[in-house]
């Protein structure tokens, strides 16, 4: 193949890449093991099994690969469909025109659906009959964990494998074999190592993105040295295919809860590096900016607290300020308070004492308020006994009485237990002074 012919193909490198058998599959080791349940899978299928299979993993880790395989294996017919842009409409369709092809020729079919957790509880339901019939064998995939994505019957009907993210060596096998592969590019490039270095960064892990950064930095090679035999792919080529590197976020999905969750754990182990980090990836995937600073404001509360009250007005703000002026502008304010609260003291004396005392009174640790301190608003209220006996504490030079607060029962129930960090430390020695006034103990 001439190395005009390569670039003049209309097929994508990583489409023309797609492993043909299961020793073509680079990464998921587990997989490929004998007697894996992948190889189980292969082999029913092989048998003339309709078993249907849940691929659950990252962008580009193989799931559309393995698909093709289970479907070759099988000597089936492969229709793919995306849930971004088919419905029950095309579903079913497909399903007919499989219930033809067997009737008629014997020739099962491999329905591949691609990103199935976009689909509603109803689109489904609609694949139910067709599964359990064997019309078709569903291979369906997802970058979402199935158990809360994916309708229970349909699980039960599926073996579901969860795809790792391909290590560094991985996609470097599978660059090094798309250079040389006559599907490929054929011989007619190579990569120098700080190309296969900036490949493998922007890459992350994903596959298709990395043959696809490959074939179009190639290109460039092309551009630039159209009469060269043999392209050098340099990292000028790499860069100038794609200006920005890809962020992985899922904003409905798994990443945005393990990234938000590593953000708010980064704040509170004070890493302020690691928590813009994850503030970067959050803004660069889409996500809502009045999330992330409720986020925050929580934080400030729950885990900074009394170690530095001023924290709650700098996360209150930041949520203010985001409202007010939007993005690209917001990530300011966001990435000053994410710093700010990663640097602050930390107490969650706040969270534990109002935690406790709601699990008290859920226990049924809620006895009647001592009369002295119930309300007086209504004209027969001294009549019950009400207000009589309370000591305005304003009347004391010190501003503050030795007077009975709690209901019976709760009396020796510490919840407030602060903490000698930041701000909190002076509250130690005061909180101590102030409980033996107000209970008559001696200071």
């Amino acid at each position: 193949m001439s190395i005009e012919s390569v670039f003049a193909s209309a097929t994508p490198l990583a489409a023309r890449m797609r492993p043909e058998s299961i020793e073509h599959i680079v990464g998921q080791k587990d997989f490929l093991k004998p007697g894996s349940p992948l190889n189980r899978l292969l082999d029913a299928t092989a048998s003339g099994s309709n078993s249907s299979v849940i691929l659950w993993g990252p962008p580009g880790t193989g799931k559309t690969s393995i698909a093709n395989v289970i479907a070759l294996k099988g000597h089936k017919k492969f229709q793919q469909l995306s849930a971004i842009s088919a419905g029950v409409k095309e579903v079913r369709e497909v399903i007919e025109q499989a219930k033809v092809d067997s009737g008629l020729y014997g020739l099962a079919t491999v329905l591949f659906l691609d990103e199935i957790h976009r689909f509603s509880k109803a689109q489904q339901d609609s694949l139910l009959p067709a599964v359990e019939a064997g019309w078709v064998t569903l291979v369906a995939a997802t970058t979402e964990n199935p158990a809360f994505s994916v309708i229970s019957p349909l699980l039960s009907r599926s073996v579901v494998l969860q795809l790792e993210p391909l290590s560094t060596d991985d996609v470097t096998a599978l660059l090094q074999r798309a250079l040389v592969d006559p599907r490929g590019l054929d011989n007619h490039a190579v990569l120098t190592d700080d190309a296969l270095a900036s490949i493998l960064q922007r890459a992350n892990g994903d596959a298709r993105r990395a043959l696809t950064t490959l074939d179009a930095a190639a290109y460039t090679a092309f551009v630039r040295e159209p009469s060269s035999k043999t392209l050098t792919v340099l990292p000028a080529d790499v860069e100038a295919s794609f200006a920005t590197a890809f962020a992985r976020y899922d904003r409905a999905g798994d990443q945005h809860y393990d990234v938000i969750s590593a953000f708010i754990k980064s704040v509170r182990g004070s890493d302020a590096d690691a928590a813009i980090h994850y503030l970067a990836r959050m803004i660069l995937g889409g996500e809502d900016p009045r999330f992330i600073a409720r986020r925050l404001v929580i934080l400030a509360a729950e885990d900074v607290g009394l170690a530095d009250p001023t924290a709650l007005g700098v996360a209150t703000s930041a949520a203010e300020a985001v409202q007010l002026i939007g993005m690209p502008e917001g990530r300011i304010p966001l990435a000053e308070a994410t710093i700010y609260l990663a640097l602050a003291p930390k107490s969650n004396t706040a969270y534990n004492a109002i935690n406790s005392a709601i699990a008290d009174v859920e226990s049924g640790l809620a006895p009647g308020v001592p009369k002295h301190l119930r309300g007086t608003g209504y004209s027969s209220a001294k009549g019950f006994g009400s207000g009589i006996g309370y000591v305005y504490p304003h009347d004391d030079s010190k501003g503050v009485v030795q007077q009975v607060y709690t209901p019976d029962g709760v009396a020796d129930k510490q919840y407030f237990l602060p903490k000698s960090v930041g701000k909190e430390r002076e509250y130690v020695e005061l909180w101590r002074k102030l409980r033996a006034i107000i209970r008559g103990d001696s200071a």
